[in-house]
């Protein structure tokens, strides 16, 4: 078998298929730097060689310092890199995203701009969230009442589970110590959910700004993710948190939920939940450069042109006909 440093170097025809990728690798504390085809993480108890292409997203938590050929290999096999607080509770910043095709994000802003599966994607969300119940039907203010009834049932049960008081939801932006010691948990939770939802957003492709259920700002997608959550996840580590002390709640939230993220896989879990909102089940693997009809380790580079009726057309075909009909590429 051949070391990691004497493998040839990759092409787009070598690259592992995303659904036989590591969807998710974190490290912390290190630097990281390149070996041949393989990225090295390097700390004080040696180097540890991951190939690069094995790598779906490379999550960066604190203490980490990357090279500039480092990333050059990880761009080259597709791998999303994303800058990350500690076990990816929270999101910095990323460079560019897992996926090779535009299918996910093309999905997201049709379904987006056709105010009828708009409504559709906002009613799937409340199903995910919500298992029990039938949003068939519910318009857009039915589904809001609905959703503001069922976490405030969530608050007091919650309470009455860990014999917290709870006087209602309190948050003051900016001032996150002008609530008790569960409202200031429940707000670092909630914190946390947003940095995880936003670096699977970005690494999948998708714009954090068009979102089904809220509107108007730059994250509204990210805010739409990171809810499905809130009632399994976030409320009970909140409360459980506060049970235990009042004190310096908000970096023991983040601790408990980092925990709880590990135990459940959540970032897998929010990868599969978006493409099941955003993409027919026959899609899933396209939308990430998994092509089941493709050559195994073939993740091929699709761009078509638009035409019309709705038409899409190859790339690299002059249309202008004449002599030169064929013979477009620069």
């Amino acid at each position: 078998m051949s070391t990691v440093s004497r493998r040839p170097a990759l092409t787009p025809r070598h690259l592992t298929r995303t659904g036989e990728r590591l969807s998710f690798v974190y490290l912390e504390r290190c630097t990281v730097h390149r070996d041949a085809n393989a990225i090295t993480a390097q700390d004080a108890e040696g180097t540890t060689h991951i190939p690069s292409a094995t790598i779906g997203t490379l999550l960066l938590g604190p203490g980490t310092r990357i090279t500039h050929q480092a990333m050059s290999v990880l761009g080259e096999t597709g791998a999303a890199v994303c800058w990350v607080g500690e076990h990816g509770v929270r999101y910095y910043a990323s460079g560019r995203a897992l996926s090779r095709t535009s299918a996910l994000v093309e999905s997201q802003a049709r379904q987006w701009a056709n105010p009828r599966s708009r409504l559709a994607v906002a009613r799937e969300m409340y199903r995910l969230r919500f298992p029990d119940e039938d949003p068939s039907g519910l318009t857009r203010h039915e589904l809001l009442g609905r959703e503001g009834k069922r976490v405030k049932d969530h608050y007091r049960a919650e309470a009455a589970r860990t014999g917290v008081p709870w006087r209602g939801r309190r948050y003051v932006p900016g001032d996150f110590s002008s609530g008790d010691a569960v409202n200031q948990a429940v707000t670092a939770a909630a914190q946390c959910m947003y940095g995880i939802a936003h670096a699977v957003v970005t690494s999948l492709g998708c714009s954090p700004a068009l979102g089904f259920v809220h509107s108007g700002h730059e994250l509204s997608f990210v805010l739409d993710i990171a809810d499905l959550y809130k009632t399994e996840i976030g409320i009970p580590v909140a409360f459980d948190v506060a049970a235990q002390d009042e004190e310096d709640v908000g970096s023991r939230t983040r601790r408990a939920l980092r925990d709880r993220i590990n135990d459940t896989s959540l970032l897998n879990r929010c990868v599969d939940d978006i493409k099941r909102l955003l993409l027919p089940e026959s899609a899933g693997d396209t939308a990430t450069g998994s092509h089941q009809d493709a050559t195994p380790g073939v993740v091929p580079d699709v761009v078509t042109l638009h035409s019309d009726g709705g038409r899409q057309v190859p790339s690299g075909v002059n249309y202008g006909g004449g002599d030169d009909y064929g013979d477009s590429l620069w």
